[in-house]
């Protein structure tokens, strides 16, 4: 996931409070790997309207505190792995947590677009397509399927742009990307 975020053109920050799984070793392509909370972390981290966090992992004290920061916040994209099942048990606990309903219509969850992906690589796609299909304002549909033009003729604050402008301490032509743990 760092490298495909990387790809597209992000900074990506790797989060995690637990050390052993959260070293530059690990993840090659982060631009930051940091260890901490992840909800401390975000709530330290300016963010912006392009900022996007998803979080890779199932576990409820990880995942609960760091989506409420995300979803308190107007950002471009907030996405969780996990089943159907987790996500319902997660939105729960979320909703517990104080976070409205127009805030958890945001959460992408689970985040990705139904391309059958079954190995790391593939979620990784997966999710980066759901990303651009959402910052663009695209359908994710076929292009083979629609009508129109192929690509968007203004790409705005896109990652990647000259006139995008970052959040503090970040690349001037990148955006954001804050992920939370891994699931091992």
């Amino acid at each position: 996931m760092s490298r495909i975020g990387a790809l597209l053109g992000y900074h990506v920050t790797v989060c995690d409070a637990r050390a052993t799984f959260t070293t530059p070793e690990r993840f090659p392509d982060a631009d930051e790997v940091v260890v901490d909370w992840p909800h401390r972390y975000l709530a330290a981290t300016e963010t912006d309207h392009r900022t996007v966090v998803r979080v890779m992992t199932h576990g409820t004290k990880f995942d609960v505190p760091v989506l409420a920061e995300a979803l308190g916040r107007s950002l471009a994209y907030v996405g969780a792995l996990g089943s159907r099942r987790v996500q319902a048990g997660r939105r729960e606990d979320l909703t517990t947590a104080g976070v409205s309903a127009d805030a958890l219509a945001r959460l992408h969850a689970p985040l990705g677009l139904d391309l059958g992906a079954s190995t790391p690589g593939e979620t990784a796609v997966s999710f980066a397509a759901e990303l651009v299909a959402v910052r663009s304002g695209r359908t994710a549909r076929p292009l083979s399927v629609l009508d129109g033009p192929s690509h968007p003729t203004a790409h705005g604050d896109r990652p990647g742009t000259a006139d995008a402008r970052c959040a503090a301490g970040t690349d001037p032509v990148r955006g954001r990307t804050t992920a939370a743990p891994r699931a091992h």
